[in-house]
């Protein structure tokens, strides 16, 4: 077996077995075995010799370079990767090889991932000097999410005479695990710490909502609230007293995710539930590091997942575990049964951001009035996915003839539907957001920044 040497987080691959050929010819001793066959044309005795020598020689080099060739032993490789990759992101990986050998050496390398990721070494193929190390570079992109073995990786090992080459495989146990895409969660979170001006000692405005708390008291200043005056300290002091309060910055966030029937449509390049997986994410981690409980809840005709709100890094953690198996299903949402669930678990006022899909008043009725009703307890926003598709069709064209219009005046009846039924919930005092899911992360954070910044919470 191959000896094999980790460097750092890489993980050390074994050689699991030999290669059905543990040798192979290479192209070099092909084009000379093709060229002794030529001197064999030439006329008289001298064509025997002249064949009969060229295979000799070829013959002593191959055996020469059989030699030459690594050992089982000789060759040292670890791989290292990421953790964690999102769908359709891709994250950098490198393969570090050792050679033993006391040779020159050219080493080809081909692995071959599951189809949870794409990518790879592919054929990568470097020189090695006597005794030396490399690291070859590759790239690996998430496809499903889920646990995703790395499988085999081939080894190809030349001398510079090239006539043959030294085959082996090298397998490991380790995987890298594809979960929901994080891609602009830098870019996001730029975008948060321009909102947190009152770290930097910049004075804000005095916000408005429930989330108050007594600070201190101080005397009264001209443009105080004369309701916030302390009667009591303000008689023991002979002058006026006023109490001071802070906005309460530990607040909670729940995102509720509709994995039913809708969210199985395909938006782009992927569901329209792996958008609100992703943007669920994010959401959560500038939250988290906002200071903020939070914690999410996923159904559809059940609950598949719930994640009680806590504050920190390991909340984004468990999110983002429960996250991974997911799969948006066929069967119709149970909006009522969510929130009694959550109504059930979450007591304590949160702002809940709930990502679904929705169609019109009729179709829509249970998720409305279930909405509605739970504005009297939590500060909800309703992020309703857009169905592009029906936005386009609504667009009239000058081609198609009678068809094609019959067709943008249903697509137009059914935004005119939908919009009535987001109208319904803004009345009732649910904040709506009408967003493609592309567009779907920078509107939520948006939205979630604004909320904090006026306090409304």
């Amino acid at each position: 077996m191959s000896e094999l040497i980790a460097s750092g987080n890489a993980h050390p691959l074994a050689a699991a077995r030999k290669p059905r050929f543990r040798y192979s010819p290479e192209r070099p001793l092909a084009w000379l075995v093709a060229a002794a066959g030529l001197l064999w044309l030439l006329p008289g005795r001298a064509g025997t010799v002249a064949g009969q020598t060229a295979l000799a020689i070829i013959a002593l080099l191959t055996i020469a370079d059989f030699a030459l060739l690594p050992s089982r032993r000789a060759l040292a490789v670890s791989r290292e990767l990421p953790e964690t990759v999102g769908i359709g992101d891709t994250v950098e990986g490198a393969y570090h090889v050792e050679s033993h050998w006391p040779r020159a050496l050219t080493i080809e390398l081909a692995d071959h991932f599951s189809p949870f990721v794409s990518g790879g070494a592919g054929l990568t193929e470097a020189s090695f000097d006597p005794y030396s190390s490399r690291s070859l570079a590759f790239r690996v992109s998430g496809e499903t999410r889920g646990r995703a073995p790395l499988g085999v990786v081939g080894a190809r090992a030349r001398t510079r005479l090239g006539l043959l080459s030294a085959r082996f495989l090298f397998s490991g146990d380790d995987s890298i695990l594809v979960v929901p895409s994080l891609s602009g969660v830098r870019r996001f979170r730029m975008l948060a710490m321009q909102h947190r001006l009152e770290n930097a000692g910049v004075r804000s405005l005095r916000r408005r909502g429930e989330g108050f708390s007594f600070a201190n008291l101080r005397e009264y200043a001209i443009g105080d609230d004369p309701r916030r005056v302390d009667w009591k300290a303000t008689a023991r002091r002979a002058r006026l007293i006023t109490r001071e309060y802070t906005v309460e910055r530990s607040q909670t966030v729940i995102t509720l995710i509709d994995a039913g029937r809708a969210m199985t449509q395909i938006a782009g390049e992927r569901s329209r539930f792996e958008y609100a997986l992703s943007s669920a994410l994010i959401l959560t981690d500038i939250a988290a590091n906002a200071g903020d409980r939070v914690g999410a809840l996923v159904f559809d005709d059940e609950i598949r997942a719930f994640v009680p709100a806590r504050p920190g890094r390991g909340a984004l953690q468990s999110i983002r575990d429960a996250f991974v198996p997911l799969q948006a299903t066929s069967r119709e949402p149970d909006y009522a049964s969510a929130f009694r669930y959550l109504a059930a678990h979450q007591r304590k006022r949160a702002l809940i951001v709930f990502i679904t899909d929705v169609i019109d008043p009729r179709a829509s009725q249970a998720l409305i009035a279930h909405v509605v009703r739970s504005t009297a307890r939590h500060l909800a926003v309703v992020v309703a996915l857009r169905n592009d598709a029906i936005f386009a069709a609504a667009l009239p064209r000058a081609a198609g003839g009678s068809a094609a219009l019959y067709e943008s005046a249903a697509a137009e009846e059914l935004i005119l539907a939908r919009e009535e039924a987001l109208q319904r919930m803004r009345r009732a005092g649910v904040s709506v957001l009408d967003v493609s899911p592309q567009a779907m992360t920078a509107g939520v954070i948006n939205r979630y920044l604004e909320i904090k910044s006026r306090g409304a919470l």
